[in-house]
């Protein structure tokens, strides 16, 4: 009997010798995958930032380009060539299974309403303030759109910001009123629009935050209803104001260069809002703010040199500067 227990003493002891030199062996390897999977995150975080701030700064050439220097007459029909483009090929990619596109459901559009609200106002100020500012001023008063995104997480999301991040957005913002204050080419309805945007910006930004922690919808399904949402609202204000006849007038719908910048910027119009979706996904509204801030430091100066409505000022252009 003795010799029994002995027994098996010695085989309960071996098993938990294996059972520790198991859970040992385990450790290494479960700190190896959450390396593993930290540095795939990181990876994920920059390269959506990089991919976002890249797309950001060539549709705002683009759209300036179109828009200034080829001086199309509606923003609003290059709103709605955006939307569209984006409507049609994310349809056809869905067709054919290059990405994952829900079916429409009416309950889906229903709630995605609100956002597609500041996803049309976006779009729809964005383009009117690029219009009628100059880009460098453009791009500086879009800093607002930061200290917006800041308040908006922390009274929203319930995001708490260092100080050290704060005082750099009070820096930007003071930088942004040097400059506003000496701008020689003010332009009250293009600041309007530009501040205005800025609201549905850092709006945007924050529900499509909680949207995607959801789950319920990918990038590509939110893309999909704002764009439809957005695109009859934008078609009848486009009626109700007249662009018809803007569009109707336009003399270079056959020169060949605006054609291809015109079809650029609506392009570019899906690749921005898939860029920003992922910037937004891996990062937060505040970073996505950030990097289109930091894009612009090379839009705030290439800008003075394109579209040609940019004039120069000791104090506008310390303004400019001060980040």
């Amino acid at each position: 009997m003795k010799v029994k227990d002995d027994f098996n003493d010695t085989e309960k002891s071996k098993n938990i010798h294996i059972e520790s030199s198991s859970i040992i062996e385990e450790i290494p390897r479960n700190e190896a995958n959450c390396s593993i999977r930290s540095n795939n995150d990181l990876f994920k975080k920059i390269a959506s930032a990089l991919f976002y701030g890249s797309a950001s700064m060539m549709i705002m050439f683009s759209n300036k380009i179109v828009l200034t220097k080829y001086n199309f007459a509606s923003f609003q029909a290059l709103a709605i060539g955006q939307i569209s483009i984006s409507i049609f090929l994310l349809e056809l990619f869905g067709k054919f299974g290059l990405i994952k596109l829900s079916k429409f459901d009416t309950r889906t559009a229903t709630n995605m309403f609100p956002l597609s609200i500041f996803y049309f106002g976006n779009i729809y100020f964005g383009l009117g303030g690029t219009k009628l500012i100059n880009l460098p001023m453009f791009t500086v008063l879009r800093r607002f759109s930061i200290l917006m995104t800041m308040y908006g997480e922390i009274l929203l999301l319930k995001i708490k910001k260092p100080i050290s991040i704060q005082l750099s957005v009070y820096m930007m913002i003071f930088g942004t009123i040097i400059a506003a204050l000496n701008d020689i080419s003010f332009n009250l309805v293009g600041y309007i629009y530009t501040m205005i945007n800025n609201i549905f910006t850092a709006g945007n930004g924050i529900l499509t935050k909680k949207k995607i922690d959801n789950k319920k919808l990918n990038e590509y399904d939110l893309m999909y209803y704002n764009s439809l949402l957005s695109l009859l609202p934008m078609v009848i204000l486009s009626i109700i104001t007249n662009e018809y006849e803007k569009i109707n007038s336009y003399d270079r719908w056959f020169d060949s260069s605006f054609l291809f910048f015109f079809f650029l910027s609506c392009l570019m119009g899906l690749i921005l809002n898939y860029s920003w979706m992922l910037c937004t996904k891996y990062n937060s509204p505040l970073t996505t703010a950030v990097i289109g801030c930091l894009k612009n430091i090379l839009v705030t100066y290439f800008g003075m040199f394109i579209g040609g409505d940019y004039r120069f000022s000791n104090l506008n252009f310390i303004g400019l500067t001060i980040r």
